[in-house]
């Protein structure tokens, strides 16, 4: 009989040994063992704690309307929300991500992405009025989303791990939106310091114009979603297996989206 340690299937597709009862040896992961990778240990915490949830139904989206008030009303000020709910004109046709943690339950996270509108076009999108005039019209009309309401609250990012591996698992989640709506573009308002943070991760977002004030010095900013991929497999290749799910939402040869995110929905 085997003895060998069972398996765990996690969603970068590759196959981790869990710690046998005896042992507190790891199996190898490219090339370097669990106990000499920090980062591949909070893949690890991350895929055990935490999921990525498509927030599609309607008890979902409130989910990510009551994190969006932790955070935009009650912990920064930003927004007055209503009803413990932090929302606007958006949200109806926007696409909601949800990270929950696994035992709790709780919502850790949460971002939305949306798409452009089929009449107006990108000056419908919520960055438009706090941008100068024009200022997306280089961007693919069709094909561009806008990446807004990025939130974790301070009272719960603790307890899923490190904050790097909260935002990767938001971009995770962004990712599958884009690839269901058939986006090659993102556009946002960041704050500087989540594009430097981000940049830690090797995802680029390139500047789009000058700062602009809204609620603070925000940078205008937007991203090939492909050429971003293919920048931080070459950077952070561990982190590009964690955002694509081991490629399978992006293939970098094509540079186009692929349908098999569906099996990790």
């Amino acid at each position: 009989a085997s003895h060998a340690a069972p398996l765990l299937m996690t969603t970068t597709g590759k196959c981790f040994a869990r710690k046998n009862v005896q042992t507190s040896r790891f199996s190898r992961i490219r090339g370097l063992t669990m106990m000499q990778s920090a980062h591949c240990e909070q893949v690890l915490q991350m895929e055990e704690e935490c999921r990525v949830v498509i927030a599609d139904t309607p008890e979902l989206v409130s989910e990510c309307l009551r994190l969006r008030y932790q955070v935009y009303c009650l912990e920064k000020g930003f927004e007055p929300g209503c009803n413990g709910l932090e929302t606007d004109m958006f949200d109806e046709k926007a696409r909601h991500v949800l990270l929950i943690h696994r035992a709790s339950g709780e919502p850790i996270g949460t971002v939305r992405v949306i798409p452009p509108s089929d009449t107006v076009g990108l000056d419908d999108f919520p960055m438009a009025q706090a941008c100068p005039s024009g200022l997306l019209n280089d961007l693919p009309v069709r094909t561009t989303g806008e990446i807004s309401r990025f939130a974790v609250s301070k009272q719960r990012r603790v307890s899923c791990g490190a904050s790097t591996m909260i935002r990767l698992a938001l971009m995770q989640g962004i990712l599958r939106l884009s690839v269901d709506l058939g986006l090659t573009h993102w556009c946002a308002i960041m704050e500087p310091i989540l594009l430097r943070l981000l940049q830690r991760n090797s995802i680029h977002f390139a500047p789009l114009g000058p700062l602009v004030e809204y609620h603070g010095m925000r940078q205008p900013s937007y991203a090939d979603i492909g050429r971003v991929l293919n920048r931080t497999r070459y950077e952070q290749s561990d982190n590009w297996d964690y955002v694509t799910i081991g490629g399978s939402l992006w293939r970098d040869s094509a540079r186009t989206p692929t349908a098999d995110h569906l099996l990790f929905a």
